[in-house]
């Protein structure tokens, strides 16, 4: 079996190996652009890993990662554009490197893409991994819309929040997760598993990364601290300082939520004061630990042998950095 970072590696070469080099240009480059920024391809990591718990012959379902891979790019490059975002991963995003037109063509062409690679894999089981995209596919377009529509509503509820990022995250870690096992030939019961698995990885990941986004390093995190506060989004982090906040507080909070002015850093740190003065970050951090914790015991589940799951533990921890 290979660690992380040996299929990592591997995949990337494999990526970089694929030929986007078309006429019109104005229309590839950018989509080359995209897949050149790199990011950790938990994705295709996930998808890779379950199925080489299964089976060792991993280069036979980077095609079906490269999809998905693909895929998750395609959704990042909308949500940028949606979010009216500057950087993604360190960069300028497309929309700012070209300009909103390219961003929306050139992500369409890469939803093409996508299902060009997917359409690509091997097996048995190439309807069931195709019917898993599609439902995923379109869970994450569900949860994009629930997001945007969150962003102008001031009664979202925690419930709410936690299933929209479950659509637009979770579902397609645990989608990949379930396709490698698939691939592999794993059990229904096994693939069933690893999905939920991913599922609750997601959730942790995605809770982590609002998180991230209020309390990281920008250098770090590879774009601008504080965009979720400046789009009013209606994170775990949002929805519980208000839920908590005295009634000074919640003016505050409904102060910035309508501020108009050209000082954005001023309302990242006002909205941040209450955060911190109400308890929100604790409080996040401790329900990622649950949703890693369930994650856990539904891969201890699992009907492989504890070193058959090793590596897929340890790599799951690490995006958490937690020690296992």
């Amino acid at each position: 079996m290979k660690s992380a970072s040996q299929i990592q590696e591997l995949f990337e070469e494999y990526l970089r190996s694929l030929d986007y080099s078309h006429e019109p240009d104005e229309l590839y480059a950018p989509i080359r652009y995209v897949l050149s920024l790199g990011g950790k391809r938990i994705r295709p990591t996930f998808l890779i890993m379950a199925y080489n718990m299964y089976a060792d012959d991993i280069e036979s379902v980077f095609t079906t990662a490269a999809g998905m891979e693909i895929f998750h790019n395609f959704t990042l490059l909308h949500d940028d554009l949606m979010d009216k975002a500057d950087m993604r991963r360190g960069k300028a995003t497309v929309h700012k490197k070209w300009n909103e037109n390219a961003a929306i063509l050139s992500g369409d062409g890469m939803l093409v893409l996508a299902y060009r690679y997917l359409a690509l894999t091997k097996g048995p089981g190439f309807e069931k991994i195709l019917d898993l995209a599609n439902e995923t596919f379109t869970g994450i377009m569900e949860g994009q819309q629930y997001d945007m529509e969150f962003e102008t509503r001031d009664d979202v509820t925690e419930q709410e929040y936690i299933e929209m990022i479950r659509l637009k995250t979770s579902v397609l870690i645990a989608a990949c997760a379930q396709m490698g096992a698939m691939a592999g030939g794993a059990s229904e019961s096994d693939s069933r598993l690893l999905y939920d698995f991913g599922e609750k990885i997601g959730l942790a990941f995605q809770l982590q990364d609002d998180l991230l986004d209020v309390y990281g390093d920008a250098a770090v995190f590879g774009k601008k601290i504080g965009g979720d506060i400046l789009c009013n989004k209606k994170t775990y982090l949002y929805i519980n300082a208000y839920r908590l906040a005295d009634s000074r507080q919640r003016r505050e909070l409904d102060r910035w939520a309508v501020y108009g002015g050209n000082d954005p850093d001023s309302k990242i740190a006002g909205v941040r004061a209450i955060y911190d003065a109400v308890g929100v970050k604790a409080l996040s951090e401790k329900l990622i630990g649950s949703y890693f914790d369930e994650a856990m015991g539904l891969l201890d589940n699992v009907s492989l042998p504890a070193g058959r799951k090793s590596l897929l533990r340890e790599y799951a921890g690490s995006l958490l950095n937690r020690v296992l």
